[in-house]
C-alpha cells in the first residue's frame, strides 16, 4: 500500500541493524478516553526521529524528549500523563483520560 506508515517495531529493527541508538516507548496502561490502546509502540532515535504513536500526537513530543534521555542514560523511564496532571495540559493531552508509557533503551 503506497504511503503506509512503517510499523515502529520493523523500523526499530532497521535502525538497530544500521547501528543507530534507539528507545522503544510502549503504552502499558490507559484509563478513560485515550487515543491509542495498550500495546501501542513508538520507536525513537537519539536524534529525535520517531516511528509510530503512543497517543495520536498529543504527547509524542514529551515522549521523544524522555526517550532521548533514556538513550543517553541507558535506564528505562515510566511516564504517566492524565487530564488532572498539569504536564498533560502542557503536552496537549486534554482528552479526559490517563496513559502510562514505558520508555526503554534498545541496544
Amino acid at each position: 500500500m503506497t504511503g503506509a506508515v512503517p510499523d515502529p517495531l520493523n523500523q526499530l529493527s532497521r535502525w538497530l541493524a544500521d547501528g543507530k541508538k534507539a528507545a522503544l516507548a510502549t503504552v502499558i496502561a490507559t484509563w478513560g478516553s485515550c487515543p491509542r490502546p495498550v500495546g501501542s509502540h513508538m520507536a525513537v532515535l537519539e536524534n529525535g526521529d520517531f516511528s509510530g504513536s503512543v497517543s495520536g500526537g498529543c504527547i509524542e513530543g514529551a515522549v521523544v524528549e524522555a526517550a532521548q534521555e533514556v538513550i543517553g542514560t541507558g535506564r528505562p523511564k515510566l511516564l504517566e500523563y492524565g487530564v488532572s496532571n498539569e504536564v498533560a495540559w502542557e503536552v496537549g493531552l486534554a482528552c479526559g483520560g490517563r496513559v502510562q508509557v514505558l520508555v526503554e533503551p534498545i541496544t
